[in-house]
């Protein structure tokens, strides 16, 4: 079997003989043991890029320079407290960075603290220089921006919107208290004014705070709900992004078309402002984002967004004086991380063009003309980020045995690592199996994408239990590697320490995830209106019952979130298929789950969709599940609600099912501990070989 593509850095491990090579059970502490990366970004000056990665919950900045592109650890965290890392913010001479370190309040304005430290948690903005020293903290923030002139930052603080000058110790000051959800802070070209979005709940405002009058200015305000505010290189204008109120669409169901979308220029002195691009009715309608900008005032200028007139995400570019759009990326593919070169010439993003189950990066004109390859192959590769004098793109990159790892790529040289030893040693590159593309045929015709792991060493007729594993989102993709996502990389291991236990597993990119366009992701009847998911869980089922190496009465499913809902969903309609289940955080009530993102939600309002809800749920057809199965969550689970596990557990006690619990006091939904991944892991792997049966190696 041919290996695919692997960096020079498990270059000794392959070469390893393999007698030498331990095989069978794989722990999935192992396979967990990679550092995970993220938050990829450029310094505006030197060439410098920075990421942060994550060792086994220990969470630190990283930073590269040229030529060498050597990456070093730049902050020295050394506990594994679910502190979380982002929004990395650049001085202007590159010479420190800015973050805010700590993860934000639940609706309770709770900070999590997953350690369950008594002394509590915060979030807060930090400084830390390039040259090397301790992180000195800014305060309490929510999100930050660099000033122009590289002197002073900007950053949220419940309600309220403050300066600080960059320099070490420098005193904060608050600017503003305004009304509702604040963000999208960017400075004037000039430095004098701040821009902002406001989210109100039932819309969302764009104004613009001068802090020389103390005056805010509102642009085009509506009912509507604008975001995404962008400046205009001389400051005169701002763009933004409007999508139309509506009280008519429901989360969590097919969401096709409605009141198109427009892009508004507004003046920044007078707010008057006037739509220079409107959606078309039908398909495409309904805004569409991507991981990146939303809107971009490009070179000529242009204003780029993302648009599925198509049927898939796509990116078009409109004059800003009005005009037709010109369409930049054409073909049914999906666009999904996106940036552009310092002079906002050219796009560089990631997408699945030719290969719909895994990604590659591209790069297009802001003019026009055919996109460009920047990446090939059987890689994934995500995040790009361009060093500021353009003539390098740093990248996340994984494939089917090597982990996410950050790469640059000089120039037309080949792409090398960031960060060379940091991924262990022993890491278990030749033990792991290759996933293969499998295209199923649901109940219904339609056509579903999956990833099949096939157990080494299985011999004629032996019969392997099997494991179905759904992803969360449900808008996610499980990819033929390692995922761009730390939740589903986590995942991916998961599916590979079965694999490596005898277990047949198969991920199903079932029915309203991402990757095969606007109406695979908009399914009809798909989640609360109806549960259509349903009949790919059956699909995946028949399809591993049909298979001559699987055993029929050993199938499992398992997954969290909206794979903790399909999970739910199998074992409660079809327990004579599925003999166990691991349900993760799922939702267990579509009235439930909906609330919990739209508060004004009143099941009472309108009775038919309430019972159409529900009869989509799990709870609704409990009675059939005689299965047993392990339910974990944590109770600061701000995706769905920790009430959801409650009432599952109580009903399943009530109908005799053999149900287990592992719950995580003060962990939220994505858990922010690596030993509570591992934990959880753990426990569903020796669960579902308990009640299948599966002697232990």
């Amino acid at each position: 079997m041919r290996l695919p593509h692997l960096s020079r850095a498990f270059c000794a491990l392959i070469a390893l003989p393999s007698a030498l090579i331990a095989q069978g059970e794989i722990p999935v502490d192992l396979l967990m043991s990679a550092p995970y990366p993220g938050g990829l970004t450029a310094a505006p000056s030197g060439g410098l890029v920075a990421w942060v990665l994550n060792d086994k919950g220990v969470r630190n900045i990283w930073v590269a320079a040229p030529p060498a592109y050597q990456g070093r650890q730049l902050t020295q965290y050394t506990k594994a407290d679910g502190q979380d890392i982002g929004s990395l913010v650049w001085s202007k001479d590159a010479s420190a960075l800015f973050f805010v370190r700590g993860s934000g309040p639940n609706r309770v304005g709770e900070i999590a603290n997953p350690t369950s430290d008594p002394a509590g948690q915060e979030q807060a903005a930090w400084r830390v220089p390039v040259s090397g020293g301790a992180p000195v903290k800014i305060g309490a923030a929510a999100s930050i921006a660099m000033s122009p002139d590289g002197t002073s930052l900007a950053f949220v603080r419940r309600g309220t919107i403050w300066t600080s000058p960059v320099t070490a110790g420098a005193t904060p000051t608050q600017v503003a208290s305004i009304r509702g959800a604040l963000g999208s802070l960017a400075w004037s070209p000039d430095g004098s004014r701040i821009l902002f979005a406001s989210s109100r709940g039932t819309h969302a405002l764009i104004g613009i705070l001068d802090l020389q009058r103390k005056a805010i200015t509102w642009l085009a305000p509506s009912v509507d709900t604008d975001h995404s505010p962008v400046w205009s290189p001389d400051g005169r204008h701002v763009a933004f992004l409007r999508e139309a109120a509506t009280t008519k669409r429901l989360i969590f169901t097919p969401d096709r078309r409605g009141e198109p979308f427009s892009i508004v220029v507004a003046d920044a002195m007078s707010g008057e402002g006037r739509a220079v691009f409107r959606a078309d009715t039908g398909r495409g309608s309904i805004f569409r984002e991507i991981v990146g900008p939303q809107l971009t005032w490009a070179a000529g200028d242009r204003l780029i967004f993302p648009w599925e007139k198509t049927g898939w995400t796509s990116l078009y570019a409109v004059p800003v004086a009005g005009g037709a759009p010109l369409l930049l990326t054409p073909g049914e593919f999906e666009v999904e991380y996106v940036t552009f070169t310092p002079d906002k010439r050219e796009i560089v993003y990631n997408s699945n063009q030719g290969d719909i189950d895994r990604r590659d990066i591209w790069r297009v004109n802001v003019a026009g003309g055919p996109p460009r390859a920047v990446t090939t192959g059987a890689d994934i590769e995500w995040q790009p980020a361009v060093t500021s004098d353009g003539g390098a793109i740093a990248f996340l990159k994984s494939g089917t045995r090597v982990p996410a790892h950050a790469v640059i790529q000089v120039g037309s040289a080949a792409p090398r690592e960031l960060a060379t030893g940091t991924i262990p040693a022993d890491f278990p590159v030749q033990r792991m199996v290759d996933p293969q593309q499998v295209i199923l045929t649901s109940t219904d015709g339609l056509t579903i994408h999956a990833q099949l792991f096939v157990p080494t060493g299985a011999k004629p007729g032996d019969k392997r239990p099997a494991a179905i594993f759904f992803h969360g989102g449900s808008k996610r993709q499980m990819l033929l590697g390692w995922n761009y996502s730390s939740y589903y990389a986590n995942a991916y291991a998961m599916n590979q320490h079965l694999a490596s236990k005898g277990y047949v597993v198969l991920a199903v990119n079932y029915r309203s995830g991402i990757g095969y366009g606007l109406d695979f992701r908009e399914a009809l009847n798909y989640g609360a209106s109806g549960g259509a998911e349903y009949q790919d869980v059956m699909a995946a089922g028949l399809y591993l019952a049909g298979r001559p190496d699987v055993d029929r009465a050993k199938i499992a499913l398992w997954g969290g979130s909206y794979g903790g809902y399909l999970t739910a969903m199998g074992l409660s309609r079809a327990s004579d298929l599925f003999a166990a289940g691991v349900d993760m955080h799922g939702v267990h009530d579509w009235n439930v789950g909906i609330k919990n993102f739209v508060p004004s939600y009143n099941p009472l309002e309108n009775p038919d969709r309430t019972r159409r809800a529900f009869n989509a749920s799990p709870m609704a057809t409990v009675d059939g599940w005689r299965s047993p199965v392990l339910v974990i969550h944590g109770d600061d689970d701000r995706n769905v609600q920790f009430v959801e596990t409650v009432t599952l557990v109580e009903a399943l006690r009530d109908r005799g099912v053999d149900v287990e619990q592992l719950i995580f006091p003060d962990e939220i939904h994505g858990f922010l501990r690596w030993d509570r991944w591992v934990q959880a892991y753990k426990a569903s792997s020796e669960f579902l070989d308990r009640k299948l049966g599966v002697a232990r190696k």
